[in-house]
Formats: C-alpha cells, sequence, structure tokens
C-alpha cells in the first residue's frame, strides 16, 4: 500500500488535489454572487424609498402634475386602441374650493378623518365583519389611504400593492398636514370618464368652479366617489339620489 501511493507521479497527485479544490471554489463563487445580488437588491430598495420619500416631502408644497390613476387612463386607452383623450382636470388650492365640499367627502368617505392617522381601525374591524357575513364587499379604505393609491399606486389589487399602499400612507400622514391631505384628495380623486378633481368636475356637471359649490352639488359629487365610472352627477339614479341625501344628513350631523 505504501508503495502504491508513492507510485504516484507527481502530476497525477497535482491533478488530483486541483480536480478536489472544484467544488470548494464553484460553492465560493455562487455564494459571492448570492451576496453580491443581495447587496445591489438591498441598495435598490433602499433608494427607492428614500426616492418615496423625498417626492412625497415635494408634493406637500407643489401641486402634483399628474397621478398614477391619471396615467393608468390613458395606458388602458393605448392598450384599447382609443385615440388620444385629454384628461381634464384643473388644480386649485383650498381656498378655491367650498367648504361644503369638504364637508361632503368627509361625510362621504372617512367620518373619522380627523381623528385617525391614516388607517381608521374600527372602519377595519366593521368592514371585516361584514364581509364574513358574505354578501357585497365593504372596503374601509380612509383618505389618507386613497390619496396614497390614487396619487402613486395603480388600480391593480395584489398584496405588494396592499404593502405600497400602507407605506405611502404613512408618509402621507407623517409629512403632510390634514388640510393638504384633503386638498390632495380633492385634486386628484375621478368625478367621472378622464374627469379629475373638484375643479373640473364643477365645471363639467354644474357650469361653476368649485369655489361656488352648494351644499347639495357637493354631496352629490361626493356620492358619486365610490363607482364615479357607474354613478354619473349629469344623470343620477334614485340610488344616487339616496346617498346625495345620506350624505347631506351626514354633512349636518358632522357640523361643529
Amino acid at each position: 500500500m505504501h508503495n502504491y501511493f508513492h507510485s504516484i507521479s507527481p502530476l497525477n497527485r497535482y491533478q488530483t488535489s486541483r480536480y478536489s479544490r472544484q467544488p470548494v471554489k464553484t460553492y465560493r463563487a455562487a455564494t459571492s454572487v448570492s451576496k453580491r445580488l443581495l447587496r445591489g437588491l438591498a441598495y435598490f430598495v433602499i433608494a427607492l424609498l428614500l426616492s418615496s420619500i423625498v417626492l412625497t416631502a415635494i408634493l406637500r408644497f407643489l401641486p402634483a402634475p399628474t397621478s398614477a390613476f391619471m396615467l393608468h387612463q390613458h395606458i388602458d386607452d393605448l392598450v384599447a386602441g382609443k385615440s388620444y383623450r385629454p384628461i381634464q382636470q384643473h388644480w386649485v388650492s383650498n381656498a378655491q374650493i367650498s367648504k361644503y365640499a369638504f364637508a361632503a367627502v368627509i361625510a362621504s368617505e372617512d367620518q373619522r378623518f380627523y381623528q385617525h392617522y391614516g388607517f381608521d381601525l374600527d372602519a377595519i374591524y366593521k368592514a371585516y365583519k361584514h364581509n364574513l357575513r358574505g354578501g357585497k364587499l365593504r372596503g374601509a379604505s380612509t383618505i389618507s389611504q386613497q390619496v396614497a393609491k390614487n396619487l402613486f399606486l395603480s388600480p391593480a389589487r395584489n398584496f405588494g400593492r396592499k404593502i405600497l399602499e400602507i407605506w405611502f400612507t404613512l408618509l402621507i400622514e407623517t409629512l403632510w398636514d390634514k388640510s393638504r391631505i384633503l386638498e390632495m384628495y380633492l385634486n386628484i380623486a375621478e368625478f367621472g370618464d378622464h374627469l379629475y378633481g373638484i375643479e373640473a368636475a364643477s365645471r363639467h356637471y354644474f357650469g361653476i368652479s368649485a369655489k361656488r359649490l352648494s351644499a347639495s352639488q357637493a354631496a352629490l359629487l361626493a356620492a358619486t366617489l365610490p363607482n364615479p365610472a357607474a354613478l354619473k352627477a349629469d344623470k343620477p339614479t334614485a340610488y344616487l339620489g339616496r346617498r346625495q341625501s345620506w350624505v347631506l344628513r351626514q354633512m349636518r350631523n358632522l357640523e361643529p
């Protein structure tokens, strides 16, 4: 046995040693690549988070030139082969909006708007209990969540988008005050086909500026918000009329 091992040539011993080290080198190379990929992914995620913070901070002071939902409207038209249609939207400040418009959207969409920090846990629990019983699904999105979704995200419904919605809602509630959140909401909310914002909606449906909206007109516009594609302010159904009356009652109940 001793003589056999000594009879192996130096070249054979070198080749045996070299081949035995190859799996180790391959493992180390794969580990190195994995670490680089993970590091690159971490840098990418950090860059996205920082970018979202900067963008949200900028929009605290500047009007939003467009929104994710407006852009998605153009994409839908393109995919469907439709000719280009401009979005009807005109930014206005809070001072140019009727007080009834603020009251109407709060009454319709988020009555605890001034009490929560972006998420209405009581409404979420009630929606959960309601949905467990079956029937028509009920949502519990606050105005802040709707701003996060409409401004930054697509209409898609999936787990990833919900996580991003939570992130942007936290950013909005942290970096903006409630007045700014309402201002943004009323300027980017959808009120009809290619129709966004309270100013464009007021002029389209009533021929007046948002500043001149009456309580009844503001309530009618707010009543369409759950489904502006189906609920038309210029063609109110009996259901929409009942919703408008309900919003008006809630507006009176919420008055200080």
